[in-house]
């Protein structure tokens, strides 16, 4: 069985997925938010660390993941948990992060691939000119998500 809540963050509605072993396994934006779902305690306490995280209380989460992807997909969503709070990493600067300096094209890849918004911090990661890759909805959310962090670090 698949759990859901649904949160509405200031960029919009997040709809949170956990599977039966208790972990988080998609978390995306969306305008349609699912209007049947049941909610689990997993799903309720990223729900309540994502208000927390909105509101400046919290720059990490403590939730359980579980983002499917290929083994170099994992690599590069563990290396993006491992850029801090409102600071961000270049594609060139995760390919070395995992070993393979060669690899940015793959690593945006990987990047564009990330099932669990904000808690796999994708946002944080940027081009080699400091600004995103694509010019979308998502790419205008990963701005304001980089903008909000550096925000609350100055308060």
């Amino acid at each position: 069985m698949i759990y859901k809540s649904i949160f509405s963050s200031p960029l919009g509605y997040l709809e949170i997925c956990a599977d039966a072993g208790e972990a988080v396994t998609r978390l995306y934006f969306t305008s349609t938010p699912s209007e049947q779902y049941t909610e689990s305690e997993i799903t309720r306490q990223a729900a309540r660390e994502l208000e927390e995280y909105f509101s400046g209380q919290r720059q990490q989460f403590n939730f359980a993941l579980a983002p499917e992807g290929s083994a170099f997909e994992q690599q590069v969503w563990q290396a993006c948990c491992d850029i801090g709070y409102g600071k961000t990493a270049t594609f060139q600067d995760l390919a070395a992060a995992i070993g393979d300096a060669k690899s940015a094209k793959k690593v945006g890849q990987a990047v564009e691939a990330n099932p669990i918004a904000i808690a796999i911090p994708t946002h944080r990661v940027i081009g080699k000119t400091s600004l995103l890759a694509s010019f979308s909805t998502e790419a205008a959310q990963k701005e304001a998500l980089r903008g909000a962090e550096k925000q609350f670090l100055n308060k």
